[in-house]
């Protein structure tokens, strides 16, 4: 078709006219709170290519402030493209660089953008681009109750959906240690126990076991990252500096201190949670043995004294 016939004549009937003003509105976006058409639809129905609409917008700039036009950045994009990736006027463009991103017409930039292409195509087109606008605000506008209700629901299902999390770190809160007893061979139940103490620190972990050895480094692995651990044990131990250094330079930081002030084995979690051990973590499973929390700050703040070296 040639560049300035019209899309539509004077004597096409009202339904036709309908059928157009319908069209139209599956081409307006809402973009930054504003609704706008993308330069490729407007193009499209004022029968110009894209890049000479532009053009045209750009010679006269000064007659489209933003609120008249704006290009898309990289994430407006992407996102029209997820939510609207399916319509072919979208596929048709998604591959454009970041250098052409489409620009977004408002309904006072179409109406401004006809008067600059200034042939009767333009003209008839933006009165239909226009009542399209039109009705798309009334729809809105009347359905604006619609609207409010699905944010009130959806705003209901997140509270909903914090109130289920809530619940479930009680429940897990409520499944914390308080004590266990644990039998000759209960070796995965015991080391699964000191595992999940482990994972619950943010930052920082302190071990008090005057017989430890490498054994507990695999467990140390399993801490989250960033969180530090001071170990204190005896000359009897059997850690190597070697495998400290080799655990340092993939899970930092761990530090190993020797001391003979202690008897009873502890594991002090973010300086406020104390459990008491009955049997050094290198034997967990292999004997009879219990482990206990002991909900005292001061009994927590005494062995943290204890324990500055």
């Amino acid at each position: 078709m040639e560049e300035g016939k019209s899309i539509m004549t004077a004597n096409k009937n009202s339904n036709h006219m309908e059928y157009e003003v319908e069209d139209i509105k599956k081409k307006i976006y809402t973009i930054r709170g504003k609704q706008v058409m993308l330069d490729s639809d407007v193009a499209s129905l004022y029968k110009y290519e894209t890049k000479n609409i532009n053009k045209a917008m750009k010679r006269n700039i000064e007659r489209f402030p933003e609120d008249f036009c704006f290009q898309l950045s990289s994430n407006e994009w992407n996102q029209m493209w997820f939510q609207n990736g399916t319509t072919s006027e979208i596929q048709n463009i998604k591959y454009r660089s970041e250098k052409y991103l489409p620009y977004a017409y408002t309904e006072q930039g179409v109406a401004m953008l006809s008067g600059v292409l200034k042939n009767e195509t333009a003209i008839q087109v933006s009165i239909n681009i226009i009542r399209a606008f039109i009705e798309m605000r009334k729809f809105l506008t009347s359905n604006r109750y619609v609207f409010e209700r699905l944010t009130n629901v959806e705003y209901k299902l997140l509270e909903h959906d914090k109130k289920i999390e809530d619940l479930f770190n009680k429940f897990d809160k409520e499944d914390e240690v308080s004590q266990k007893l644990f039998f000759d061979g209960q070796i995965w139940d015991s080391y699964n126990l000191i595992v999940n103490i482990i994972k619950r620190a943010e930052s920082k972990i302190l071990i008090i076991d005057n017989y430890i050895d490498d054994s507990i480094l695999e467990m140390l692995s399993k801490k989250k990252e960033g969180v530090e651990v001071v170990i204190i044990t005896s000359n009897k131990s059997n850690i190597l500096k070697l495998d400290i250094q080799k655990f340092n330079k993939e899970y930092p930081t761990l530090k190993v201190a020797k001391s003979d002030k202690f008897h009873d084995r502890f594991i002090i979690i973010d300086n406020k949670e104390l459990y008491h051990c009955g049997a050094s973590l290198k034997d967990l499973g292999k004997k009879c043995f219990g482990i206990n929390r002991i909900d005292d700050d001061e009994y927590v703040e005494s062995l943290k004294r204890k324990t500055e070296l």
